[in-house]
């Protein structure tokens, strides 16, 4: 028994360190940069700038399965998987694209030009820069999955259509946070307005 005590004890002060190193990294990661335009009840409206983000698009097998391929491949490129064996920052959050196939992008340090950026290794890695953009977003909590992104999809849709909205096809998910991460997990569903609705 004192054992079996010892060892949970030490998990739980493993488990703890794991939570206050996410905590802290979670303040000092850079993020995509936006500027809240207006506040409703369920959502906000947001600018976007243009930025650069690495991609790769994703197989259509299941959304768990998919993403962790998609995560591995991009993290593999910023973690020195190029032609100069570089290392380029974490950032937050994952996107990724809900359309008929889904892509994974990880957005590129404000830092960093697209002509300074090295070559991958993966030849299905791109980098692409992403327009200035104004969208809707909603915000859940917990692990993300298939469910709970088609749930808040709706609800976003629902609550702009109730607002007299225009919005596009155009959906992603963002994710926030490590798998490892218990406390704090932010996820957002975000949809790109049509421009006469960007305009008021």
């Amino acid at each position: 028994m004192k054992i079996i005590l010892i060892i949970l004890g030490i998990a739980l002060i493993a488990f703890v360190g794991i939570q206050l190193f996410a905590l802290k990294s979670q303040q000092t990661i850079e993020t995509y940069p936006y500027t809240v335009l207006q506040k409703h009840a369920t959502f906000e409206i947001r600018s976007y700038q243009e930025t650069l983000f690495t991609s790769v698009k994703l197989p259509n097998i299941a959304y768990k399965n998919a993403t962790g391929k998609g995560f591995s491949m991009l993290a593999t490129y910023i973690f020195g998987g190029n032609e100069k064996n570089q290392k380029i920052a974490m950032t937050a959050p994952v996107a990724i694209q809900l359309q008929d196939s889904m892509t994974m992008m990880f957005m590129v340090p404000q830092k960093l030009k697209k002509d300074s950026l090295p070559k991958p290794n993966q030849s299905n890695i791109k980098i692409k820069k992403e327009p200035a953009k104004t969208v809707a977003a909603i915000r859940f909590g917990g692990w993300a999955n298939e469910k709970k992104i088609a749930i808040y999809k709706q609800k976003l849709q629902e609550a702009l259509h109730t607002e007299g909205i225009a919005f596009t096809n155009r959906f992603y998910f963002f994710g926030y946070n490590a798998p490892y991460e218990v406390f704090n997990r932010k996820n957002e569903i975000i949809v790109e307005l049509q421009t006469a609705s960007r305009e008021k």
